[in-house]
């Protein structure tokens, strides 16, 4: 199976400190999908990601993309953390954040060319940014904010992007700008993984579903699991 798919993850198990988050973690998911990841409050859903993209250590298991571990293909993959977990207050523009997803490609002592510069106007744009880009980040709305480290990843120009909660307390405008950028980086052959908290929004933003809770309950094309069945395993009661 691990040869059919962009990622793959066999027998890991997270833990903080000596308390099992994640236990026993089985998880394929093929090239090309919107692949949404839900269940409870709990679940181990942010320590999944953090895990498989060795931002913590597994205490045991591995993880491979396209066969690969990360460290041979991490500039394939963009990341875009909770909204929470960024230091908003750092005195940076709109513009230069999203410039940051340039480094991965030209390294973090070499200054940004003018094609550089313009991928990262592009990234803009695309989020709908172009007006904002000398704001300071800290002057944004909460929907704002979330578009602003979606087009950084954008400007990575990567072929996997993984991103935990992008639409957690967003805007309906917000809302809609990235979906549709889901859809037309799913048309230009990339895949989304995403942390999905809206059980309703499933079907229309997403074809491909992991059910987490604190193992993987279930993995699958939507198409090919029940509704009901998908709420149901969702948001069962947390195994001890």
């Amino acid at each position: 199976m691990e040869e059919q798919s962009l990622l793959h993850v066999e027998d890991m198990t997270m833990a903080y400190r000596e308390t099992a988050v994640l236990w026993d973690i089985d998880l394929d998911v093929p090239e090309g999908v919107r692949c949404a990841i839900v269940g409870p409050n709990g679940a181990g859903k942010s320590t999944l990601l953090k895990g498989i993209l060795g931002l913590q250590q597994p205490v045991s298991g591995f993880v491979r993309f396209w066969g690969k571990p990360i460290g041979e293909v991490r500039a394939r993959i963009a990341y875009v953390p909770q909204r929470g977990a960024v230091n908003w207050d750092f005195p940076t523009t709109v513009f230069d954040v999203v410039l940051m997803g340039r480094y991965v490609h030209i390294g973090l002592m070499r200054r940004p060319s003018k094609a550089d510069r313009t991928i990262a106007k592009e990234a803009l744009a695309e989020m709908k940014l172009t007006e904002l880009a000398d704001r300071q980040i800290s002057e944004l709305s909460g929907g704002q904010k979330q578009r602003v480290f979606i087009a950084r990843a954008l400007a990575q120009e990567s072929d996997l992007y993984i991103m935990d909660e992008p639409l957690a307390g967003v805007d309906e405008t917000t809302e809609r700008i990235v979906m549709d950028k889901f859809v037309a980086l799913q048309k230009a052959g990339k895949t989304v993984i995403a942390v999905h908290h809206d059980l309703s929004t499933l079907d229309d933003y997403f074809d491909y579903l992991v059910v987490l809770n604190r193992t993987v309950k279930a993995c699958d094309y939507l198409k090919t699991m029940d509704k009901t069945e998908k709420i149901a395993l969702a948001f069962r009661p947390k195994e001890r």
